[in-house]
C-alpha cells in the first residue's frame, strides 16, 4: 500500500484537479477487479470421527461456486445476503486476504499495471487507540515515509471531508461509533485506494447513526469517485447506496441475480421503484431460504 513518489505526486496533481460540484456520478466502462469462476471451500473444525470422510480428510463446506463479478471504476457495489451466505469471504479474496481454491482475480490498476490499491474497512474500524484522530489519518501516510508536513496536509484534507476538524485532535476513546468509523474512512482515503472494500463496516452503528454515515458516504463517493464494493446483510443500506445490488445465495453459493439502480442519490425508501426493488429482493432471498431449507 505504500506511495511510490511518483504516485505521490499524481496524487498531489489530483487533489487540485478534484472537482468538488461535479453533480454527475462518473462510472467508467473500464473494469478494475474482474472475478471469473472463483471456487472457495472451508474445512470443517471437527476432531469426531463423525465429520471425516471414509477416506480419513476431512470433508470440506464449500462457500463459494464459480463466482463472476465486474466492478467498473467508479461503480458503488452493494452485495447483499445473510450470514453465511460468502459475502466476506468473497471480498477477503478480492482484498487478495484470502485465495480461492480456483479461479482468478484479475485488477486492471489506473497506471495500467495489475495491482490495484485496495484497502478494507471493516466493521470495527481498527484504530490505534494510543494515536490521535490526526495520527491515525496519518499512519499510514508515516509508514510510506511521506514527509511529516505533507502527510499532515493530507490527512487534514480527509479529516476535513468526513467532518472531524474540529476532533483531530481527539483520541479514539473520546469518540462515538459513527465517528470512529469515519476516522477509519479518511485513513483509507488518505492512501489514495483505487477501491474501497467495506465489510458491513455499519452494521454496529444505531439506525440514526448509519443514516448520517450514508449522506456522508455517498458525498465522499461523489467528491472522490472511488471505486467502492460494499458489503452488507441489510437490504435498504445496499438499495440507498449501490449503482448495482448483488444478492448472494447461501444455496447456491453464488451471485443468485443482480439489480441496477439508475436513480440519483440521495434516494427515498419510499419511492415505488426502490419499494419495487426491495420486494423484489426480498423474493429472491425468501425462495433461497426455501432451496436451502429443501436441503436439510
Amino acid at each position: 500500500m505504500a506511495l511510490t513518489d511518483s504516485q505521490y505526486e499524481g496524487y498531489q496533481e489530483k487533489e487540485h484537479e478534484q472537482d468538488l460540484d461535479n453533480d454527475s456520478d462518473i462510472i467508467s466502462s473500464t473494469p478494475i477487479v474482474q472475478v471469473k469462476q472463483v471456487f472457495k471451500s472451508f474445512g470443517y473444525n471437527s476432531n469426531s470421527s463423525s465429520s471425516r470422510s471414509r477416506s480419513g480428510s476431512k470433508p470440506s463446506h464449500e462457500v463459494l461456486s464459480g463466482v463472476d463479478i465486474t466492478i467498473n471504476r467508479g461503480e458503488f457495489i452493494t452485495i447483499v445476503g445473510p450470514s453465511g451466505c460468502g459475502k466476506s469471504t468473497l471480498l477477503n479474496i478480492i482484498a487478495g486476504l484470502d485465495k480461492p481454491d480456483s479461479g482468478d482475480v484479475s485488477a486492471r490498476a489506473n497506471d495500467g499495471l495489475s495491482t490495484v490499491r485496495g484497502i478494507m474497512i471493516f466493521q470495527e474500524g481498527a484504530l490505534f487507540p494510543w494515536l490521535s484522530v490526526q495520527e491515525n489519518v496519518e499512519f499510514g501516510l508515516k509508514i510510506a515515509n511521506i514527509p511529516k508536513h505533507e502527510r499532515t496536509k493530507i490527512a487534514s484534507r480527509y479529516i476535513e471531508l468526513v467532518g472531524l476538524t474540529k476532533f483531530s485532535r481527539y483520541f479514539v476513546h473520546q469518540l462515538s461509533g459513527g465517528m470512529k468509523q469515519r476516522v477509519a474512512i479518511a485513513r483509507a482515503l488518505a492512501m489514495e485506494p483505487e477501491i474501497l472494500l467495506m465489510d458491513e463496516p455499519f452494521a454496529a452503528l444505531d439506525v440514526h447513526t448509519r443514516e448520517m454515515l450514508y449522506e456522508e458516504l455517498v458525498g465522499i463517493h461523489k467528491t472522490t469517485n472511488k471505486t467502492i464494493l460494499f458489503v452488507t446483510h441489510n437490504i435498504n443500506e445496499a438499495l440507498l447506496l449501490g449503482d448495482r445490488v448483488l444478492v448472494m445465495s447461501a444455496a447456491l453459493r453464488n451471485i443468485r441475480k443482480e439489480f441496477a439502480i439508475d436513480l440519483a442519490r440521495p434516494r427515498d425508501l419510499e419511492s415505488p421503484e426502490l419499494y419495487e426493488l426491495k420486494r423484489q429482493i426480498l423474493v429472491e432471498l425468501e425462495g433461497d431460504l426455501q432451496q436451502v431449507a429443501s436441503r436439510r
